[in-house]
């Protein structure tokens, strides 16, 4: 049996009210053991937080979502310092820039971002961090905070730009895209680069695998994910499965595997 991480689920998300319960015994079948569980604006973390104590291997972050500035306001973030010390996340986030969304508020999004790292790192906290057409701008905004780990999550740059994250402590977050063979760059990125900065996500309900087009993504297809990037670097599924694993823990401080 496999035991992996699923290192972004929005298992919180509206998408599996209907099936919540099936939705978790299907990824503990297929091996996916745990999940960190990011949160995307304010009004979700205390559902989110419920759901993460009510069930063993959910572990929360808190944050707020660039795509999610319209659920945003200032008294948000000047709260999420008092409820990240209260409720003791395994990090900060989802939270990051996104200029491919229509009509970008980009200062606010920079504002919101800047002060998140702020907070992740006077916690001493990893980030996961969202970056879509605006990943230069990210890596540097984290270089200037001083935050000291992290998760690019849906890493799509170039090996350069992988290269600067890893220099700054941050690994990459690998998940559906990689099972497209479009995805050339990013395949050839994660069949050649060191093991210790990668991390396995589904980012479910969304960024479904290829062969599932047009369903809801959720934690079990982790599996996948595992299976197409050990066949990219030419090793085991296991071996995958163990080095992601313990890149989990490390960068999010969890307990090691029984």
């Amino acid at each position: 049996m496999l035991d992996l991480i699923d290192s972004h689920s929005h298992l919180d998300a509206a998408e599996f009210d209907p099936d919540r319960a099936a939705v978790l015994a299907r990824a503990r079948d297929a091996g996916v053991r745990r999940q960190i569980v990011p949160a995307v604006a304010f009004d979700t973390f205390t559902a989110l937080r419920d759901l993460c104590a009510s069930e063993g291997g959910l572990y929360p972050a808190y944050g707020l979502h660039p795509m999610f500035l319209d659920e945003h306001v200032p008294r948000h973030l000047d709260a999420l310092p008092d409820w990240i010390a209260r409720e003791k996340p395994v990090a900060v986030g989802e939270c990051g820039l996104d200029f491919l969304i229509a009509d970008p508020d980009v200062e606010s999004q920079r504002s919101y971002f800047r002060r998140q790292l702020e907070i992740a790192r006077d916690f001493n906290l990893p980030v996961i961090a969202h970056a879509r057409r605006a990943l230069d701008e990210v890596i540097a905004t984290i270089r200037h905070a001083g935050v000291r780990s992290g998760v690019i999550h849906s890493f799509s740059g170039s090996a350069e730009q992988a290269a600067q994250l890893w220099k700054c402590g941050f690994l990459l977050g690998i998940g559906g895209p990689v099972t497209y063979p479009r995805a050339r760059r990013l395949r050839e990125i994660v069949a050649t680069m060191p093991v210790d900065f990668l991390l396995l996500e589904t980012d479910s309900p969304d960024q479904p695998l290829q062969g599932h087009q047009g369903a809801r993504n959720e934690p079990a297809l982790l599996a996948e994910v595992c299976a197409c990037v050990a066949k990219l670097r030419g090793v085991g599924i296991d071996e995958i499965a163990s080095a992601t694993t313990r890149n989990a823990e490390r960068l999010f401080a969890l307990p090691a595997s029984a």
